[in-house]
């Protein structure tokens, strides 16, 4: 059943966390639902606009449409990430139950004002919005930010933007990056930073970007079966994740950790069975292992049995 991320919010607020997941493929929406029906998990579906333009909008939406019948147990709120207004006004006429317009890039001045028009279209259909202050560095899909553009989101002025835009919630830069490489510098998550910002927005639902854990043995397995990803690539830890919901993390953005998978199952396979070529082989150990990682995932969060509790 899809429901308002305002009401996954509103009950996991300081408790626990809500995995949001970005999906491209059948195998990664199979793995993502039936984790969550099996561990009783509400959870938010993700879909990117690179997602869109690789296998259609309507495709997309076909796929998840399935799923809600296949898994009819499942709570969830699909949302459109990291929108131009192209795609968010698509999305706010269609089906989704929550948009992110990501103006991040622009000046504080230009991030209000393409937000709060976004905010106007989507609460005339009762649709809630997510926004970005401060900026994220690393590569996702089509985002590619350097590290020296990346900055952290200031407390106070996050107060100023939500007061004057009225997003639903807040992506904040606190030391996470899109991709395999998050913390190669060594900081880690800013807990100072967002314990600020909690200061300043009590009990307002903040997100958090690029958080996927980047497991080493992940890599170091890639690797042994031909890839080249750099050691040095690391994520964010679960005891970061843990610690973070406290501080009024409610949204937990997981891309990165189910795209490594990906490239694990499938190296892996097809180098120990080079005789073979028939994709539905490795996309069945797949589906399997997305389900396994994202069990894990809600475990870490809190949010395992959560679903059936809320009203």
């Amino acid at each position: 059943m899809m429901i308002s991320p305002k009401i996954l919010f509103s009950n996991c607020y300081g408790k626990y966390a809500i995995a949001a997941v970005n999906v491209f493929t059948m195998e990664q929406i199979h793995g993502l639902f039936s984790a969550a029906e099996y561990s009783d998990t509400p959870i938010i579906v993700q879909i990117t606009p690179a997602a869109r333009n690789y296998a259609h909008a309507e495709m997309l939406m076909g796929m998840v449409e399935a799923a809600t019948k296949i898994y009819p147990k499942t709570l969830f709120a699909l949302h459109l990430d990291h929108g131009v207004e192209e795609h968010i006004f698509d999305a706010i006429n269609g089906n989704y139950s929550s948009v992110m317009i990501d103006a991040s890039h622009d000046d504080f001045e230009t991030n209000v004002k393409r937000t709060r028009a976004v905010v106007d279209k989507a609460h005339k259909k009762n649709i809630t919005v997510e926004a970005e202050l401060g900026v994220l560095s690393g590569v996702e899909d089509d985002i590619d930010i350097d590290s020296s553009k990346a900055f952290y989101t200031n407390a106070e002025q996050a107060k100023e933007f939500v007061d004057r835009t009225k997003c639903d919630s807040l992506a904040v830069a606190v030391g996470t990056s899109h991709g395999a490489y998050k913390f190669t510098g060594g900081k880690g998550l800013q807990l100072p930073i967002l314990k600020e910002i909690q200061d300043q927005l009590p009990g307002y639902p903040l997100v958090l970007h690029g958080s996927s854990s980047v497991h080493k043995k992940n890599v170091l397995e890639i690797n042994n079966y031909g890839g080249r990803l750099s050691e040095k690539a690391c994520g964010v830890t679960d005891d970061e994740l843990k610690k973070a919901i406290s501080y009024g993390i409610c949204k937990v953005n997981i891309a990165t950790d189910i795209r490594l998978l990906w490239t694990k199952v499938h190296r892996k396979f097809f180098i120990e069975q080079p005789e073979l070529f028939d994709p539905v082989l490795p996309g069945k150990e797949y589906m399997k292992a997305c389900k396994e990682l994202l069990i894990n995932k809600f475990e870490v969060l809190g949010a395992t049995g959560k679903a059936s509790l809320i009203k």
